[in-house]
This record gives C-alpha cells, structure tokens and sequence, in this order.
C-alpha cells in the first residue's frame, strides 16, 4: 500500500520536474499511419508494425514507443490477416486508401509520420526475377497527400527503395524536394555485432566480404546494406560502384582456388575469417561440430551459392556470397592497406518469433519519427537498391560483368556508430 509520506513524496517529485518533462506527460503522443503490402504473422508489417503497438525489449527493458498509431493501409489480406484484429484491439482504423490513411478520412494530412512496410505478398516479377513490391507506388500516394496538404511528415521505408532504380532515385530527390526526413534499408545494420566493431573510421580498404544466405532479391539485399554500412566507413567515404560481376553455381567454386582479385577469385583470409565468426558453420563430418570444412567441403554442402564481385570507383572492392547449406547467418570480413590481418565480426539474429533486430531497426525509425533526421544515410540504401538490380541483371545476363556508370552514388557518413551494443 502506498504510504502518505511516499504520495507526498510522488507529488512533490511530479511538481518539481521539468516544465517539458510534465508537458511531454500530458501533451498528445504523435500519430503514426502506416502503410503496408500485408500484415500477418511472421510479416514485416507484423514483426514493425507491432513494436510501435506493443513497445520492444532493449537494454533489459520493455519499450513502449511514444505514438498513436491512428490509422494503416493494408494492400493485400491473405488467410491470416491480422489487420482487422489489431485495429480492433488497439482503436485505429483500416482505410481503404492510402491518402485516406494519412488524412484519416479528412482532406488534409492528419499524421505526424508514415511507417512504409512494402514486403511480402502477391507481386508480379520483373523480367530479371525482381518482385515488383508497390514501395515507390506507396511512397508516391503519400507525398502527394504531402502535396496537397503543403506539409510533409517523416517517412521510414523498409528495405529496398524500389526494384525500379530510377525510381529509387526519384524517392530520394522527392525527400529533399519537399524537404522531409527519409530512412530506410535493412535490419542487419542495426543489430548487435559479435564482437561489437565497426570498420575503423576514415581507413584504407582494400577487399572486403560478406557471407550469407538466402535468396537473391530478398537476402542479397540485407547482405549488401550489412557490407555497405562497414565499407561507407572507408577513408574518402563512399564513392559509387564502377562494375559487377555475378555468378550462380559451380562457377562460384572457382573463388576458392583463385587467391586473387584480378583472377576471379577473393583473398582466402577474408573467407577463413568469416566462416570462423559463424555460429551455423555446417559439417560435412560426421562426430564433429566445429571442424574448419576443406574447400571440397565447402563446396558439397553448399547449395546454389551466388557471388557478387563488386569493383568500387574508388578502387575498393568487395565480394557477396549467399551459402545456402553451409552457413544460415551474415558475417564481414575486410583487409586493409598494409594490414596481414582482416577485421571481422558477425551480424547477430535472434531467433523468431520475436527477432528483436526488427526493433533495432524501428528504434532507427522511431528517432527519425522523433526528430525528423535519419540515423543512417539514404545513399545507403539508395545505393544497394541498385546494386541488387545490377548484380541480378548480371546474373541473368550469363555473368557478364556490368559496367555501373550509373551508381554513381557518394556521400559520407558521420563517423558515430548506429548498431546495437547493449
């Protein structure tokens, strides 16, 4: 029971805070629209959509986000749509619109920040094998409601841009035309790092590595922005990409006999060193579970692996592997000028249901909803949206190397880190 002297003691306490901190108990919480390809169990929409409706653990506390989530869009409901439950359990509404969403059933917009989740669902493919998820299609309602209203709101937008790299391009000069906050890209990024280590700020990089899994168009995408917010680092900042060149299959084997870069190949060391992060590194050996595999090895458990050779302007390069069946996490690699020794580390994924590295990632959102300034760079992400759209098209073009005049992309990032490390 609570004693009057400790009530005094509560009262007084609230009495003598902080004018902004009394005003921020009382002051309306911000209202959030958000706009969605679906929202079921084990979707984007649900493992996002539910950190701002539910809060998130971080630093051994649960986390409720200061929001009101007012009002969603939902493009597709398939068998198992929990759009309808959540608006019911939590009082907002579904609109059939997007324009409504942002507006509220008004004529002028009603929020104060839009949450895009374009992932998953029933989408057509682009001729190169790309799904042609309505990202671009959705941001474009919504800053015409930003038109018309004569204001605009912060936006975040998962993963890619757009399959459609001109498109991504004009998201991204639409954000600073109308002069509003705009993040997007991955999760990996966000998530804790064993050990918990950036790229050194501002050093030379010579040969960098990502290894990975999953499919092309989904997982290459995390991979490339896991290997980009570590290279960005790099001393000059990032410059753009000058080429790629992509392979699917046994070509890809190729690599593990040719030590070198000019000859289609990658440095060994980087690969030692990000299989030896790995924490899912398979076994072809029966009776061991942590025996480095042969290159024979490697080459049995992997199934359909995928390279992307990444040639930088700068002169940096890189190598994406995707290794289905010999590993199931993300680990870099990276050498540096004069340097015998790479750096690694491993990007950390809680297992499901709750895949806490989606809240990392909204806690990414939730500051730029907060402060109307991304805590990554929207480069990144322009940058690896076409990257993704370069290296498929490699792919389908036999593994021609494709010339990139067009990611012509630099900027700098600032130099403190944005991961997780608590």
């Amino acid at each position: 029971m609570l004693s009057r002297r400790r009530f005094c003691q509560l009262a007084g306490s609230v009495a003598l805070a902080p004018m902004w901190l009394r005003a921020a108990q009382t002051a309306p919480q911000p209202r959030l629209a958000i706009v969605c390809t679906h929202w079921i169990m084990q979707s984007h929409a649900q493992h996002m959509g539910d950190r701002f409706l539910v809060g998130y653990p971080t630093q051994g506390a649960w986390h409720q986000p200061p929001f009101d989530v007012v009002s969603l869009y939902v493009d597709q409901k398939p068998e198992g749509d929990q759009s309808a439950q959540r608006a019911n359990e939590f009082g907002f509404k579904v609109y059939p619109t997007i324009a409504e969403a942002l507006c509220q059933g008004g004529d002028k917009l009603a929020v104060d920040a839009v949450l895009i989740i374009g992932e998953h669902g029933d989408y057509p493919l682009s001729d190169i094998g790309q799904k042609k998820y309505p990202r671009y299609e959705f941001f474009k309602a919504v800053t015409d409601v930003f038109r018309q209203s004569g204001r605009a709101v912060p936006v975040f937008n998962d993963k890619h841009l757009s399959w459609n790299y001109d498109w991504a391009k004009e998201m991204v000069a639409l954000s600073k035309e109308l002069n509003f906050g705009f993040a997007a890209g991955s999760s990996l990024p966000a998530t804790w790092r064993m050990p918990a280590i950036d790229y050194p700020w501002q050093a030379p990089l010579d040969e960098a590595m990502i290894v990975a899994f999953g499919p092309v168009d989904i997982y290459d995408f995390h991979a490339l922005e896991t290997l980009q917010c570590m290279t960005e680092r790099r001393k000059g900042g990032e410059t753009g990409v000058a080429w790629v060149e992509a392979t699917r299959g046994k070509p890809v084997f190729k690599g593990l006999t040719e030590s070198s870069w000019e000859a289609g190949g990658w440095n060994p060391k980087l690969l030692e060193a990000c299989l030896s992060r790995s924490q899912t590194l398979a076994q072809a050996r029966k009776g061991f579970g942590h025996r480095y595999p042969t290159n024979d090895e490697i080459a049995s458990l992997t199934t359909d692996p995928i390279c992307y050779r990444i040639q930088y302007r700068d002169g940096s390069k890189a190598t994406m592997l995707l290794m289905n069946g010999l590993v199931e996490d993300f680990t870099f690699a990276a050498t540096m000028a004069g340097e015998p020794k790479p750096i690694s580390t491993m990007f950390h994924l809680p297992p499901r249901t709750n895949v806490v590295y989606s809240a990392a990632l909204m806690e990414q959102a939730e500051q730029l909803f907060l402060t109307g300034k991304a805590v990554a760079p929207i480069e990144r992400t322009l940058l690896t949206s076409g990257l993704v759209t370069a290296c498929m098209t490699s792919l389908a073009r036999d593994s021609r190397r494709l010339e990139t005049p067009w990611l012509d992309v630099a900027y700098q990032r600032t130099e403190p880190s944005t991961f997780w490390r608590n």
